[in-house]
């Protein structure tokens, strides 16, 4: 035989046994060799398939990440309603209020006896959801908004932790098990893996890495990291479960669920606390983050009795831990520039490891922060992560002051262009005004580019970077002018690579209005106010030529708004533009635009009604909900008055709720609000941690 003929018949042999491997693996739960062999083997066939690209075939293990994932489910980021919500827990943050936890408990039971509750570690990661019919999996999905999440399937097949198949006991004829946790990541695995990340591209914390993963539209870049899983909840379930949530965990072992061995049960409410006290300080040796801890009534059967608010399950609660405090050094200060000019001052800080990672910047803010610290070069400040998540700078430590310390003094000038900074007597906002300041156009291009806007993949930090140092690129109209040659000329960039950029860009010649509207980076124009735009505009046109007078009459548009849109749009350079844009292909569609007649009809339920929202939502995001307020005939606005016909209150809200209360406003919860457009929502069995 041939060498090339020797090559072929390994390659067979070897994508044999590792399908086999993998089907003992992820269908069986009864693996034979090592992970190491494993690696082996597949390194052996990637080595062949490489030095013979003839004899490479879609099915190869190394084509596919995995294996055995099903492929007659929905597609990758397909949006699936959750059979049952996947809500949110209630915070508390002392043990006051946990007591007060187990005496709403005991109050809406009626009960005076011992209550026995399981305590569970909060992991900090991303809630997923498992779908398992006649015990094979059949899709993964995220939370999303609690009612319709996204599947990721795909980018779930490195993570071992997850099961293809059930035991017998749990896979019976037109069984149905709806698992949900939490998918993580290891503290050591992500200091690993930012390490090897350019500093630009490095994650703030193990969970944005982790999130930023499993929503890779590349599954293979998603198998290259290491993620976890701990299963703690049901979803929709027509199996037996059993009778207390801690036999339910060991019940979750048996059918194959990672489930985190640190439960605790808690024969009272100061058994709780008590646990509590233990893990402030303990948790710091985990090998993952946590943020909390959750504490659930043990007997199931009492669940439906306590029931839900329209946010979260009566029948758990979560204790936060307090943030995080380091004290560090101040090496120096540095100013960032924005897409819209505002100069970010950012404190340069010695290393310091905080929360699950290393600190080494954080934010200030603003001008007016700088001088309401008194900030000086070399000072000793304490910083913690809000919410365990954004590193900023608490206080300074003056008394630790030893003289050397240096006064700090805001640039008159951009650092990036060198042009004289402005401050308008209305914002704190400190900008540079000049539209040719190229760290400027970095950021307009990578937010033209970002997901809410025009969704070009691959379009990011580094490649940007990139393009602009090869002058390839100085205005979103030159990301349609691109070609295979020059980009894949690019460091890091081949021709494959190059060509997916250059779909990407010709996908988004398609994209809706409203997000071309937000992409192009109007001042006070978000995504709401976009979507608003683009309803009460039949196109890009119209809105050109609105007037103020015009954009006002729009419920939702103030003055600063509309003079910011109508300033934009009399700027000669965005018309020439919008008009290049728009002889390169842009197409621009508005499936958003509603005409006069049939923008809130009188026949609708809420016709002549004003409503605000206020608080977070646990069913639909804000958008949504206003969406759905004026498909019913309403109108929403973001400020009470004695005007204001509802207040739709979710969790956390504040000034508004307290306001409505004040005016003697009718408050509806967030079920009432859907009964009264005639939504029903379904019963929740459960919440993600």
């Amino acid at each position: 035989m041939t060498a090339h003929e020797n090559a072929a018949a390994r390659i067979l042999e070897l994508r044999r046994e590792i399908t086999h491997h993998n089907n003992l693996y992820y269908d069986k739960a009864a693996p034979v060799i090592s992970d190491r062999e494993y690696d082996m083997l597949l390194q052996e066939l990637a080595d062949l398939e490489q030095t013979h690209p003839d004899l490479i075939a879609p099915d190869s293990p190394t084509q596919r990440v995995g294996s055995s994932l099903p492929t007659h489910g929905p597609a990758l980021f397909e949006q699936v309603r959750h059979a049952v919500p996947m809500l949110s827990i209630s915070n508390t943050y002392n043990p006051g209020e946990v007591r007060d936890f187990d005496a709403r408990v005991r109050r809406i039971l009626d009960h005076s006896g011992p209550i026995e509750y399981v305590v569970e570690l909060k992991i900090d990661g991303v809630a997923l959801s498992l779908r398992y019919e006649d015990g094979r999996l059949v899709y993964g999905v995220t939370r999303g908004n609690g009612e319709v999440g996204e599947v990721i399937t795909p980018n779930l097949a490195a993570i071992k932790d997850i099961p293809r198949a059930l035991p017998q006991e749990f896979s019976g004829p037109g069984s149905v098990l709806e698992v949900r946790g939490e998918v993580y990541m290891e503290t050591a695995d992500f200091e690993r893996l930012n390490q090897v990340l350019p500093e630009e591209e490095q994650f703030a914390n193990p969970r944005n890495l982790t999130a930023g993963t499993i929503k890779q539209k590349d599954p293979a870049a998603a198998a290259a990291r290491p993620l976890r899983m701990f299963c703690y909840a049901l979803g929709e379930c027509n199996l037996p479960v059993p009778g207390t949530h801690a036999d339910f965990l060991d019940w979750l072992g048996k059918a194959g669920f990672q489930v985190n061995p640190h439960y605790k049960i808690a024969a009272s409410i100061e058994d709780v606390i008590a646990t509590i006290e233990s893990w402030e300080e303990r948790r710091q040796a985990l090998p993952y983050q946590t943020d909390g801890l959750v504490i659930k009534v043990s007997r199931r059967e009492w669940w439906p009795v306590l029931g839900n608010t329209s946010k979260s399950p009566r029948y758990m609660a979560a204790y936060k831990f307090s943030a995080e405090q380091a004290v560090t050094t101040l090496e120096d200060i540095s100013c960032q520039v924005g897409r819209l000019g505002t100069i970010t001052p950012v404190a340069h800080l010695t290393p310091v490891f905080l929360a699950g990672s290393t600190v080494a910047r954080a934010t200030l803010h603003n001008a007016d922060e700088l001088e309401r610290l008194g900030i000086m070069i070399g000072d000793k400040v304490v910083i913690e992560k809000a919410g365990d998540i954004i590193p900023k700078v608490v206080r300074v430590q003056t008394d630790l002051r030893t003289g050397s310390e240096r006064p700090y003094h805001f640039p008159e000038k951009c650092p990036a262009c060198d042009a004289p900074l402005a401050r308008s007597e209305f914002e704190v906002a400190v900008r540079c005004e000049n539209i040719a300041c190229p760290a400027q156009i970095h950021e307009r291009l990578l937010h033209f580019a970002s997901r809410g806007a025009m969704d070009i993949e691959g379009v990011g930090d580094v490649l940007v970077s990139q393009m602009r140092q090869a002058e390839m690129v100085n205005t979103i109209a030159d990301l349609y002018r691109l070609d295979v040659l020059a980009l894949s000329n690019l460091e890091r960039m081949g021709a494959k690579s190059a060509q997916n950029i250059l779909d990407e860009v010709e996908a988004s010649k398609r994209r809706p209005l409203h997000n071309f509207l937000f992409g192009l980076g109007i001042p006070h124009v978000g995504s709401t106010a976009a979507k608003l735009l683009a309803r009460h505009f039949t196109g890009i046109d119209e809105i050109m030529a609105a007037t103020q007078d015009q954009l006002t009459a729009i419920d939702g548009v103030g003055a600063i708004m509309a003079e910011s849109i109508t300033d934009f749009f009399a700027t000669v350079e965005n018309r020439e533009q919008i008009g290049q844009l728009r002889e390169l292909g842009l197409e621009l569609p508005n499936p958003e635009y509603r005409p006069p007649n049939k923008r809130g009809a009188a026949e609708g339920v809420l016709a002549g009604k004003t409503l605000v929202f206020t608080g977070t939502l646990a069913r639909m995001t804000r958008d949504e909900a206003k969406e759905k307020a004026e498909a019913a005939g309403g109108k929403a606005s973001g400020s009470v008055s004695k005007k204001t016909s509802y207040v739709v209150a979710g969790e956390e809200a504040g000034s508004k709720l307290d306001k409505a209360r004040d005016l003697g406003v009718p408050v509806l919860t967030e079920d009432e609000f859907l009964a009264l457009i005639g939504e029903t929502p379904p019963p929740a069995e459960g919440a993600d941690q």
